[in-house]
């Protein structure tokens, strides 16, 4: 009888390491771990790279098989900002992809090239999120630290290196930067940023190298490349191209991988690259789990608690917000009457959260060179789509069917997936779908709410100069 392989994939998030152990034949999860991560409030957010690791080691050691695995892959939250200095230790702590404070260099960088150019060059055009607007925004008003900086990084790259000692990234995850194309990083684009491209990261596909001593993991393990997280849950649900998802999390995410090289020069969607050799257009929304848990803590509510009627509207945009893009809006509740419940506010909530994905649905397909299909189920994954809330306002908003996966910790099986393939010569995609994990719960299509789609567009505009600095 042959030894049980076992592969480790981990979720480096927002708020969390998660780690899971899979048989690489069967896709049976047979270990799981986390360790909590903090995150800074006010006016930025960041966290602090070690805690990262120290969360990784932890997560990686509840598996019970950190001395057994035959590979590991790191999934990480996109676009953050690590620098590291001579030593490699940070010089200060990461910019976080929700940290909006960067927006005046986003629109600077479009004042200057254009969004047509830079979406053409990069395929994207950038917003607060991006690394490349992190990076202008810490050597204006940090240039101590910048001149300090020896490395860049994003933060699955970081703990990449961590694990190997070798300085990678993926073609996914480097593609949420904002300098880098489909050619490689853009050189000239570098230079009038001020970013020497020696401090980046080298791009690599399938094997990162070997875990060196001093981690969990035994020395020697095969470490994959890894990639960002949206990339590594859609290795995760083995998608096939045109396959639309959406994914409720700290963000809201709506993506679908796509043959055609994305580039739209409204900003909506960001045209990212795929962890293999296709793309991965996507929208994002800065506010989703987490603001409607703080609008349902508000009115003293379970986030389940939520009563149909009422004309009420809330934008949740207490983070600012991405999609649209107002980096500067607060959250907003418009059309209260006497008779407006409190259940009926947290229905709203949802709803505001929900729709602006549900907006950027087809242009995600198009963008990818995709023909929407209103009949084809919508995948819906992240912490969620557990919710009843959840799944009824995506399906009474969107009129289609919904596909909720029973498989959980996607961008952990999808780095998991990463990790088996090293063992077995499968692509990973093609590993996720023997595993199975998009299988779950079909979800029959109700009759979309237009009233309730429209009174929310028409909400956006009239709001005007609160969306603005104040």
């Amino acid at each position: 009888m042959s030894a049980q392989r076992v592969v480790i994939g981990i979720d480096s998030s927002t708020q969390s390491a998660k780690a899971v152990a899979v048989d690489v034949d069967t896709g049976a999860i047979v270990g799981e771990g986390r360790a909590p991560h903090s995150v800074t409030s006010g006016a930025g957010r960041e966290s602090d790279p070690e805690q990262w690791w120290r969360a990784l080691c932890a997560a990686v050691e509840q598996t019970g098989w950190a001395g057994r695995a035959g590979a590991v892959s790191v999934g990480g939250q996109q676009h953050g900002l690590v620098t590291l200095d001579e030593s490699g230790a940070p010089v200060r702590p990461a910019l976080l992809w929700n940290d909006v404070r960067s927006a005046g260099q986003a629109a600077a960088l479009a004042d200057k090239y254009g969004p047509e150019t830079l979406a053409r060059r990069t395929g994207s055009v950038p917003t607060a999120a991006f690394t490349i607007s992190k990076w202008l925004w810490l050597r204006e008003n940090e240039p101590h630290h910048a001149a300090r900086a020896a490395a860049v990084r994003l933060p699955h790259d970081y703990l990449t290196e961590r694990l190997t000692g070798e300085g990678v990234t993926d073609r996914g995850d480097a593609s949420g930067t904002g300098w880098w194309t489909p050619q490689g990083y853009d050189t000239d684009l570098l230079r009038d940023i001020g970013l020497d491209p020696a401090l980046l990261p080298r791009v690599v596909s399938g094997r990162a190298g070997t875990v060196r001593a001093g981690g969990p993991l035994s020395e020697g393990t095969l470490v994959a490349s890894g990639t960002g997280d949206n990339m590594a849950a859609a290795l995760g649900l083995g998608l096939e191209p045109g396959t639309p998802v959406l994914s409720l999390g700290t963000s809201g995410t709506v993506y679908a991988v796509t043959r055609q090289h994305p580039e739209d020069p409204t900003g909506i969607v960001a045209g990212f690259a795929d962890a293999l050799d296709n793309w991965l257009p996507l929208a994002c929304t800065l506010n989703c789990t987490q603001a409607i848990d703080k609008i349902a803590a508000l009115l003293g509510r379970d986030r389940e608690a939520v009563e149909p009627g009422g004309d009420a509207v809330v934008l949740p945009f207490l983070d600012g917000e991405r999609t649209p893009n107002l980096p500067h809006a607060a959250g907003l509740v418009y059309g209260l009457r006497h008779d407006t419940t409190a259940g009926q506010v947290l229905q709203a909530a949802y709803d505001g959260a929900a729709a602006a994905l549900l907006a950027a649905l087809d242009d995600v397909l198009r963008a990818g060179g995709e023909r929407p299909d209103p009949a084809t189920p919508l995948l819906l994954i992240g912490g969620g789509a557990r919710g009843a809330a959840w799944r009824q306002t995506i399906l009474r908003l969107s009129g289609r069917p919904v596909l909720v996966p029973a498989a959980a910790e996607l961008v952990a099986l999808g780095a998991a997936a990463q990790a088996a393939a090293l063992l077995t010569g499968e692509a990973p995609d093609a590993v996720a779908r023997r595993w199975g994990t998009a299988r779950g719960e079909l979800l029959e299509p109700v009759p979309r709410d237009v009233a309730a789609v429209e009174r929310i567009a028409g909400t956006l505009p009239r709001a005007g100069q609160l969306f603005t600095r104040l």
